[in-house]
């Protein structure tokens, strides 16, 4: 299932690509006006559906049955898309299925030039009437989010993608908007079938594949102890380029929860050691709340013979990152 919210400027065409990503995935379109006629008249009378089509601060009135208008709205919304896929335009749908994890939530903006283009030969209307039509509208668009929720319907951080109509068409718009939901659920997909192999990796007594043998030791005597650890669960950028990109990291080999500790193993050559110490310094300085520990070659082999376990050719020492 797949829940498309699209929220637009006037004149951006927004409403056209939302109408052709309908027909195209074969989705209803669910738009205020309709949804409202067909969802409120139970609850409001000739008089209060007036002003719920003129009014975004009506909403937070209450209804027949003393919830608000609002809450009607979200609630009739979200059961709405229970029922399958769907486009929705406009209604604050961007944040009523903000966190739904089958929305997809688009904003179609453009430029003031082109919008004014758009207005102009939609409605046959001079530069300065379409002008001051959009502005209009525009802060009616605002006011609805704001009166609503609290927000502003500018907000980036509102939407999943956001489509500038100046150089793209409608048609393109509406091609990626069904690629990428074809991507999403390509990865939903993905994503199952990797959760269905971790439950039979978990309830598996096979260990992971390790590094090297030393490791493979390591872990026999954590499990001697009854101690649990996970193997190389986590890694930890400590250097980036001048463009943000990550030129070095670390993947500590065992994460102790008990402990809340990282422990990485070295059994390597003092210049190897050298680049470890290093990387394992900056964890420490970049993330102060992260506990990690080296075992040198010396304690760790100390720690083998202790327990009997037959110690390795030095000659098959190894980089563990």
């Amino acid at each position: 299932m797949t829940i498309i919210t699209i929220s637009r400027q006037s004149g951006s065409l927004g409403r056209e690509i939302a109408e052709q990503i309908s027909e195209k995935l074969k989705m209803p379109l669910i738009t205020r006006k309709r949804f409202v006629a067909e969802h409120f008249t139970d609850l409001a009378t000739p008089y209060e559906m007036s002003m719920l089509e003129q009014s975004p601060k009506f909403y937070l009135n209450a209804a027949k049955d003393g919830i608000s208008f609002k809450e009607h709205m979200q609630h009739r919304l979200m059961k709405e898309a229970t029922k399958g896929s769907c486009v929705i335009l406009g209604m604050g749908s961007q944040i009523i299925f903000a966190n739904h994890p089958d929305a997809i939530n688009i904003r179609v903006t453009a430029s003031d030039a082109k919008r004014f283009e758009v207005f102009s030969k939609k409605y046959g209307l001079q530069a300065t009437e379409a002008e001051k039509l959009l502005k209009q509208s525009d802060r009616r668009h605002k006011r609805f989010i704001y009166t609503l929720y609290e927000l502003d319907w500018d907000d980036p951080l509102l939407y999943d993608i956001i489509l500038n109509t100046d150089r793209m068409s409608i048609e393109h718009c509406v091609e990626l908007i069904a690629f990428n939901i074809s991507l999403n659920e390509s990865l939903k997909f993905n994503k199952s079938i990797n959760a269905e192999n971790n439950m039979i990796k978990r309830f598996s007594e096979s260990k992971p594949t390790f590094k090297h043998p030393a490791e493979e030791e390591f872990a026999n005597i954590l499990d001697m102890y009854g101690i649990v650890w996970q193997y190389e669960p986590n890694t930890f950028p400590v250097k980036w380029d001048a463009e943000g990109n990550v030129t070095m990291a670390i993947s500590p080999d065992f994460y102790l929860p008990k402990f809340n500790t990282y422990i990485e193993i070295t059994t390597m050559d003092q210049k190897y050691v050298t680049t470890k110490n290093k990387k394992v310094r900056l964890v420490r300085e970049l993330y102060p709340n992260i506990s990690i520990n080296i075992v040198y070659k010396k304690d760790f082999y100390s720690l083998l013979e202790r327990f009997g376990l037959s110690r390795k050719d030095e000659a098959n020492e190894f980089n563990a990152d």
